[in-house]
């Protein structure tokens, strides 16, 4: 993934550490301001808070983000934008990241650096009811009926299981993390 060698004549990506939540802000300095080539790569997940489910974007690498540039003409330059924390590097020397490792990445998302993840339900799935009256209750789908917008759900309640259908919106499928690998069912 990283070279070894720096070409210090000619545009590199490089790996920086912005400052925390500052990704994006990072990424818009260095583009307004030095007219640098930028990958900060986004996803965009539905995820249940006390509103209910919203869907959010977040960073795929957090506090991280790959700038191209010169080091002869942007390194300091780079270094001390707003937003940027530091330079990724190993041994006191900045290192490259290899183009096709950027290439790759970046086939994976959207012009704007999105990637959506899909919030899909399958039988045997577990959820989380995040509006209405049993908000916050485990649930697992037992049945998907997408002509409706709903799901059948296997309920516990009360020392008693039921099968509930709910609307599709008030379901959000557990996890940690969008990315995360999905279970064996």
């Amino acid at each position: 993934m990283i070279e070894e060698e720096i070409f210090l004549d000619e545009p590199q990506w490089f790996c920086l550490r912005s400052q925390p939540k500052h990704e994006h802000i990072a990424a818009r300095v260095l583009r307004s301001q030095f007219s640098l080539e930028v990958f900060c790569p986004r996803i965009r997940f539905k995820k249940k808070t006390v509103r209910g489910i919203e869907w959010r974007i977040e960073p795929l690498f957090p506090n991280y983000l790959f700038a191209r540039y010169n080091p002869m003409e942007h390194q300091v330059a780079v270094r001390y934008a707003f937003g940027v924390s530091s330079i990724i590097s190993f041994g006191g020397k900045s290192r490259v990241v290899e183009p096709w490792v950027i290439e790759d990445l970046r086939s994976h998302f959207d012009d704007q650096e999105i990637k959506e993840i899909p919030d899909t339900m399958q039988q045997g799935d577990t959820a989380i009811v995040a509006d209405g009256p049993m908000q916050g209750l485990t649930v697992v789908v037992t049945q998907v009926m997408p002509s409706k917008e709903r799901v059948k759900v296997l309920l516990e309640f009360l020392g008693r299981q039921s099968e509930v259908e709910f609307p599709r919106s008030q379901l959000i499928r557990a996890g940690n993390h969008p990315l995360a690998v999905p279970q064996e069912h």
